[in-house]
């Protein structure tokens, strides 16, 4: 799997990296973890600005920061006494364009499918 390129989906017949990807992906499957990489996705914040912005209290959003880190979704900065978390990286907020795109394209009944069939050589 290359970082600059496209990865291959076919990659994850590997189980270890399949294991890896499932744990990132399980990361997105909690509607307080997406609301906070949302509010991350605007810009850096203090914890106690999520809290404000997706109105969850400071134990719940440090909690969840927890698992974004040692997921490697997202990262903290400390400045003095305060920490300013913020994606980890570009990548981070493309999966979540992504997993919105496919959402929508479900919700108004678009498939992916009509256009891979298309690119298929006959």
């Amino acid at each position: 799997m290359s970082h600059g390129g496209h990865s291959d989906p076919g990659d994850l017949l590997d189980l270890q990296l399949a294991t890896q990807v499932a744990e990132t992906m399980q990361a997105l499957a909690t509607p307080s973890r997406l609301r906070i990489l949302a509010r991350l996705y605007e810009g850096p914040a203090s914890v106690s600005e999520i809290c404000a912005d997706v109105g969850m209290d400071g134990s719940a959003v440090s909690h969840q920061l927890r698992i974004l880190r040692h997921l490697g979704l997202v990262v903290g900065e400390r400045e003095g006494r305060r920490v300013n978390y913020s994606l980890h990286d570009d990548h981070v907020g493309q999966l979540l364009e992504q997993a919105m795109s496919h959402v929508e394209h479900l919700r108004i009944g678009l498939s992916g499918q009509v256009q891979r069939r298309e690119q298929v050589p006959a």
